[in-house]
């Protein structure tokens, strides 16, 4: 489980990047909009593949617990 100061951060850095990508939108390259979307997608991923990761680390010590 990802910790609080971590969740916190990442829904700042989620914030920064949808201004970012906003203001980019406007004024920028392509490729430079491209960039901040995919690092907007990425941080975003994170914390769903931490929360998937916890679901499969329950199941596993649930299957431990009945072997």
């Amino acid at each position: 489980m990802l910790s609080k100061q971590v969740i916190e951060a990442l829904c700042d850095v989620r914030g920064d990047l949808r201004n970012a990508l906003a203001h980019a939108a406007r004024n920028e390259r392509p490729i430079t909009i491209n960039a901040i979307a995919k690092m907007l997608n990425d941080v975003e991923s994170l914390q769903e593949f931490d929360t998937i990761l916890d679901k499969v680390e329950e199941v596993i010590d649930e299957k431990n617990l009945h072997d």
